[in-house]
């Protein structure tokens, strides 16, 4: 949702938190699960708040 609303791609969101475009793609699939610290970096490269992408997810 963020991502797409900043027309990102995976690979650039991967590039910016620094994590594995790999695994954000499951994270965004549902098929794996994201630790607070990974929630931590995603909203650092984005920009907002940790607690958007929970609220965001519920």
């Amino acid at each position: 949702m963020f991502r797409a609303e900043r027309g990102w791609s995976q690979e650039r969101l991967a590039l910016e938190s620094g994590l594995n475009r790999t695994y954000l793609s499951a994270v965004e699939r549902s098929e794996q699960n994201i630790s607070i610290d990974n929630i931590a970096r995603l909203a650092a490269a984005l920009g907002i708040e940790a607690w958007t992408l929970l609220k965001a997810a519920a």
